[in-house]
């Protein structure tokens, strides 16, 4: 039989805010391992202890089977006193201590299974525009402290009910340790304000009068992830040209959201790695030629579009109750830095939006959307923002 050893793992890199700590957990079950895993200010911190067959196993599928958007810069491993321990393997609360700096968090674009979740009548998540779990939701835009915990990012005011908490706390669950982890219950909710601020709305039906103002023509200022865009319909070449003259941009292509591949498809030319970039965790906006079947007021004489997928779930749910494209802008005025805070953008997108689509859900971090297009079959990032930076 093996000699029993204690090895203490540390792991450097992009290793928090997505789901490793879970993973790590449930490698270490699976090889019959006692000791418990951490984040700190380096990264993870990992003890563990067993035959050294079954941990040099662990560090294997620690390598391997890391979760799909961890990156793993370093491992360093050190042997320590065996203790004997027969109790399992736990989460540890962090620890604050900071050596060096963590490679930092970026968004993630909403999974398949969050995007299943939200358009299901019978899921307890239904419609609910913050879904979010261990896989996907914002990171760097909503973090204001290492270690990535609740308690140092922006949901740290918003308690989860007893079912998320019991979701949070179970290792079978894809939401365990899961810090974004919230419902219609306990989580951020929406707003619908005119332009003086008052709140005319809210939750669903705030949402429901921000689509109705899309299909009448109007300007809605919509708090997204890193910021505000300025949106309408598309379709609407009046609402369009309505949005160059209040925005004071006359010539500069207009960004574009798009339902889906299929409906990417019928509006533009791509090719399957164009698609993948689209619908990757990244979700750019990537230039793609049209086919010329929406108003040329969105990018006058060029062939081009930049098109992007809903990434959160509540532009999935403007998008699916419009049934249209959408025109997604920066929310500012012509050189001016983007608004992040809805007070904020109440008065510096005064004359421009004619509703107010905003939420509780601070922006801790603004960032803009990625832009990135295909040069000779190579992706060619023109703006390294969300997702990216």
């Amino acid at each position: 039989m093996d000699e029993t050893l204690r090895w203490r793992v540390q792991i450097g890199g992009r290793v928090q805010g997505v789901g490793f700590r879970p993973q790590v957990l449930r490698l270490a079950e699976s090889d019959g391992l006692c000791g418990w895993a951490c984040n700190d200010g380096d990264g993870l911190s990992i003890e563990a202890e067993g035959p050294r067959a079954s941990l040099e196993h662990f560090v294997e599928a620690l390598r391997k089977q890391a979760p799909p958007q961890a990156l793993i810069e370093r491992l360093e491993i050190t042997t320590i006193a065996a203790t004997g321990a027969t109790a399992g393997f736990t989460i540890r609360p962090s620890l604050a201590r900071r050596r060096q700096t963590p490679t930092p968090l970026t968004d993630i674009a909403m999974c398949a299974s969050c995007r299943a979740e939200l358009l299901d009548p019978r899921n307890r998540r239904h419609r609910y525009p913050f879904i979010a779990c261990s896989d996907c939701g914002p990171r760097w835009s909503a973090l204001h402290a290492w270690p990535y915990d609740r308690v140092n990012t922006a949901m740290a005011t918003f308690p989860p009910c007893a079912s998320c908490a019991a979701e949070y706390a179970d290792p079978h669950d894809r939401r365990f340790h899961a810090q974004n982890t919230a419902c219609a219950d306990c989580g951020p909710q929406l707003a619908w304000w005119d332009g003086d601020g008052r709140v005319l709305a809210q939750r669903d039906a705030a949402l429901r009068h921000a689509v109705q103002a899309l299909r009448d023509g109007a300007i809605v200022a919509v708090k997204g992830l890193g910021g505000f865009h300025l949106m309408v319909d598309a379709g609407n070449a009046d609402a369009i040209l309505k949005l160059r003259v209040r925005k004071q941009r006359p010539h500069k292509p207009l960004a574009l959201m798009l339902d889906g591949i299929a409906e990417v498809q019928g509006y533009c030319v791509s090719t399957a790695d164009e698609r993948a970039l689209l619908s990757s965790p990244a979700a750019p906006i990537v230039l793609l030629r049209s086919r010329g079947r929406l108003p040329s007021a969105l990018a006058p004489g060029n062939p081009c579009l930049g098109v992007m997928l809903p990434y959160t779930p509540l532009h999935q749910l403007l998008l699916r109750d419009l049934g249209r494209p959408l025109v997604a802008t920066s929310g500012n005025r012509g050189g001016e830095p983007l608004c992040a805070d809805e007070r904020e953008a109440l008065q510096r997108l005064a004359g421009i939006a004619d509703g107010f689509l905003v939420h509780d859900r601070p922006i801790l971090n603004p960032v803009d959307d990625s832009v990135v297009q295909f040069a000779a079959g190579r992706p060619l990032l023109l703006r390294a923002a969300r997702g990216y930076a």
